[in-house]
């Protein structure tokens, strides 16, 4: 059977489908991850410890153990791996994004210098200092205007400003937040134009630089800011079909101008008057467990199928099934300690949804928007319809009640 190496990172959501799609497949699996498991030494072929913050480390030590356990396919399953990824399918010679191209999609200023000279719709930006004059750069930024750190993931950080006082609030709390972790180039942040227009997200597969789209997911709930937290997702999309082909071939621009060239993608566009405007591409699949609302051909799931394609990059991508689908990623409310949750049972009882997954446990300090990234859970709904499928998440999420004891101290 063939072996598929996947890099999860402890962190991840994405452990358990991704097994459950090799078991479904039949193929054999080797789990990387950075921490040691003390299973390792019983079954040498399954488990691997990598330095994913070290790329060429992990490909010198992936060559070592394919000469023991060869391995056809390496996937990564988050943006934090996808350049260790890059790394060892280049020195394995299977097909694979370049270790530039990742490193260009998971650092947003490159993203945009990129985007911007190959006259891609993106965001007009600035690169910034923390130790920059903050007066002089309030007075010189139109408003509104979007701060954002460099290389953090699902929002966090990100801050609208309408005017020069929100702008110094907001450079001082993102330079605490930075303070908190170990990031490169943590003393820069991006001033962006704010792009106004409902956003999507596009979910996709990329062979020899030509995308393949698997589903468009629109976001009904407006993302306006303060901040951007993302709640539900919906396909198929309701936006005119127009709109929907010209964030395709954006899309495709934007590839090209990242130079990536396989594998799974996820994108995130704004629909600005004058078109779709790029905010995010990167070369992964949709993150936590939002994959589940996706089902193609006769059942198989986005995993399978990013899997099938690792394999034999010529493997034909079935259609997504048609029923209409969306999921809610539950907000974190408040900052504290969670005590309990309740209305868990009429959640689920609402007609339409399929799952209420609650992925905190309780006794979880929660940390909200900017500071925190992490989502309380997940709601899954289908339906005959988009909007009744937005309906149903926000009735079941209505039922939902969480108990959070506030706490005072640091919130990292």
């Amino acid at each position: 059977m063939p072996r598929v190496l996947l890099l999860l990172p402890t962190t991840t959501y994405r452990t358990s489908a991704f097994l459950a799609a090799a078991a479904q497949l039949g193929v054999d699996v080797t789990v990387a991850s950075e921490q040691p498991n003390t299973l390792a030494d019983l079954n040498r072929s399954a488990l691997l410890t990598l330095d994913f913050s070290d790329p060429a480390a992990c490909a010198d030590r992936v060559i070592e153990f394919n000469q023991s356990y060869p391995v056809e396919a390496v996937i990564a399953v988050d943006s934090q791996v996808s350049s260790a990824a890059a790394a060892i399918a280049a020195e394995l010679g299977l097909p694979s994004n370049s270790l530039a191209s990742v490193a260009a999609a998971n650092n947003k200023q490159q993203m945009r210098q990129l985007l911007a000279q190959a006259d891609v719709p993106s965001p007009s930006f600035r690169l910034c200092r923390f130790d920059d004059d903050r007066a002089e750069l309030a007075q010189q930024t139109d408003f509104p205007c979007v701060i954002k750190p460099l290389a953090l993931a699902a929002s966090q950080g990100v801050m609208r400003a309408d005017d020069p006082a929100e702008l110094l609030l907001a450079c001082q709390r993102l330079e605490q937040i930075l303070a908190c972790g170990s990031l490169p180039a943590a003393d820069q942040f991006l001033l962006e134009e704010f792009v106004s227009g409902p956003e999507v997200a596009l979910e996709g597969i990329v062979t020899a630089g030509q995308l393949r789209v698997l589903a468009l997911l629109d976001k009904p709930v407006p993302m306006d800011g303060p901040f951007f937290e993302e709640t539900i997702y919906t396909t198929p999309s309701r936006h005119p079909a127009v709109d929907q082909q010209a964030v395709r071939a954006v899309t495709q621009q934007a590839i090209e101008a990242l130079g990536l060239t396989h594998g799974p993608l996820h994108a995130e566009l704004r629909l600005s008057d004058t078109g779709p405007v790029v905010i995010e591409v990167n070369p992964r699949s949709i993150g936590g467990l939002c994959s589940r609302v996706l089902r193609f051909g006769t059942g198989l799931s986005l995993e399978e199928l990013i899997i099938h394609h690792a394999l034999d990059s010529q493997f034909v991508l079935p259609d997504r099934q048609g029923t209409a689908a969306g999921v809610m990623m539950i907000p974190t409310p408040a900052a504290g300690r969670l005590e309990r949750v309740t209305g868990l049972e009429q959640a689920q009882s609402i007609d339409g949804i399929e799952e209420v997954t609650i992925s905190v446990h309780v006794g979880k300090r929660l940390v909200p928007l900017p500071e925190g990234s992490e989502y309380l859970g997940f709601i899954f709904a289908r339906g005959d319809t988009p909007e009744l499928v937005q309906q149903a998440l926000e009735d079941s999420h209505a039922c939902l009640h969480f108990e959070i004891q506030a706490e005072g101290g640091p919130s990292c």
